[in-house]
């Protein structure tokens, strides 16, 4: 059975969840509103094996279900004209969650996304990053928490290229997941289908591949 959590945050997110076999373009009015960074989310999609919802801004959808209907390729490929920001780019990945984090030892420390020497994605968040730091304060590695609804948070994590091969990511994957269930929260992790290294750092940390994806129009 899915996590009432994990289900109150798609339902939530996307706007409809769950739905039957095959693809199914929703209408949501956060599609047409700031998500967790004041930036749009145009076209989000989540699928589980043998299922996917779309959810698109309510005045896009016919075009984007017109689209949907010549096949995957070109629903990709045409996903950002469809939905009126041609420019913007598709990302397809991995959608995992966990209800486990990994028992590994925290590492970070949780800091406000203001605190000098962060690096600027960390700053997009408009509440407590997790930091790791070197001797002498320097910026290591870190992750910040996209709460997108009172249900469903998206871990994000990057570590800097000298500090890499260390299992920080991990570490601090798991610290911020442990955060997130304690606020009542489910824990997800979204990575780009070609990037091992976080599928790595996801499965080590507690966020086990159950074959399901993500894909979306964003920002380039």
């Amino acid at each position: 059975m899915l996590d009432r959590r994990l289900h109150l945050h798609l339902a939530t997110w996307l706007g409809q969840w769950p739905a039957g076999p095959g693809l199914h373009v929703v209408r949501s009015r956060r599609r047409d509103l700031p998500a967790w960074d004041g930036r749009l989310r145009p076209a989000l999609a989540v699928g589980a094996p043998g299922s996917v919802v779309l959810s698109v801004g309510p005045g896009r959808v016919e075009a984007v279900r017109a689209l949907a209907r010549q096949g995957e390729e070109r629903l990709l490929a045409g996903l950002p004209a469809a939905v009126a920001h041609p420019e913007w780019v598709t990302h397809d990945g991995s959608f995992r969650w966990c209800v486990a984090p990994a028992p590994l030892p925290d590492v970070g420390e949780w800091l406000a996304p203001t605190e000098p020497g962060l690096p600027r994605w960390l700053r997009l968040f408009d509440r407590e990053v997790l930091v790791v730091r070197d001797a002498d304060g320097g910026y290591l590695a870190g992750a910040g928490v996209k709460r997108h609804d009172a249900h469903g948070h998206e871990l994000a994590v990057g570590t800097v290229p000298a500090a890499r091969g260390r299992g920080l990511a991990r570490r601090l994957v798991a610290q911020a997941a442990r955060r997130v269930l304690d606020e009542g929260a489910i824990p997800t992790y979204l990575h780009d289908a070609g990037n091992r290294a976080s599928a790595e750092v996801a499965e080590a940390a507690g966020f086990p591949d159950r074959g399901w994806r993500s894909f979306g129009v964003f920002p380039p």
